[in-house]
C-alpha cells in the first residue's frame, strides 16, 4: 500500500513538473489596433485600384481594336487581315502580361504587400515570442482565421499583452 501511494505521489510530482502552459492570440485584433497598419492597407487598396484601372484600360483598348477590325474586315485583303489579327493577338498578350505583372503570383501587388505588411507581422511575431519566453508558454496559437481553434477561453487570450509589448493600448 505504501508503495502504491509513493508511486502515485511520484507520478503526480512528475506530471506537475511537465505541465505545459498554452495561450492564444488574435493577430487580426492586434493588427486592427495598430494605426500604421490601417494606413498601409489603405495604401495597398489605392495601388490595387490604380493597377486595376491600368489593366482595364488595356483590355478596353484591345476590345476597341477588335471591334474596329470586325467593322473593316470585309474591306481588307488577306495579308492585311493577317497583320491586323497578329496585331490584335499581340495587344491581348500585352494586356495579359500587364495583368500578370501587377497581380500575378510574383507581381507588384504581392511584392508591395510584403514590403508594407511584413514589418507588422515581424513585430507581432517578436512580441509573441517574447511573451512565450517570459511567461513560460509551450504553445501560443493564433486564433485569427484558424478553423482548427474552435474555442479558446478568454483567460488564455494574450492579445492585449502582445499589444502592450508592442507599445499600444
Amino acid at each position: 500500500m505504501k508503495r502504491i501511494l509513493l508511486l502515485l505521489s511520484l507520478t503526480m510530482l512528475c506530471m506537475l513538473g511537465y505541465s505545459q502552459k498554452y495561450a492564444v492570440v488574435d493577430s487580426e485584433y492586434i493588427l486592427k489596433k495598430i494605426p500604421n497598419y490601417k494606413a498601409a492597407l489603405e495604401q495597398l487598396d489605392k495601388l490595387a485600384q490604380q493597377y486595376q484601372s491600368d489593366v482595364q484600360q488595356k483590355f478596353e483598348g484591345v476590345d476597341q481594336a477588335y471591334r474596329a477590325y470586325q467593322a473593316e474586315k470585309v474591306l481588307l485583303t488577306e495579308a492585311q487581315k493577317k497583320n491586323k489579327e497578329a496585331d490584335l493577338q499581340q495587344k491581348e498578350l500585352d494586356a495579359n502580361e500587364l495583368q500578370r505583372k501587377y497581380f500575378g503570383p510574383e507581381g507588384l501587388m504581392i511584392k508591395k504587400r510584403e514590403e508594407l505588411l511584413k514589418p507588422f507581422y515581424d513585430q507581432i511575431f517578436g512580441a509573441v515570442k517574447e511573451l512565450a519566453t517570459d511567461g513560460g508558454y509551450s504553445l501560443i496559437l493564433d486564433k485569427a482565421n484558424n478553423p482548427s481553434v474552435m474555442f479558446a477561453s478568454p483567460k488564455i487570450d494574450k492579445s492585449d499583452e502582445v499589444l502592450q509589448k508592442l507599445g499600444y493600448k
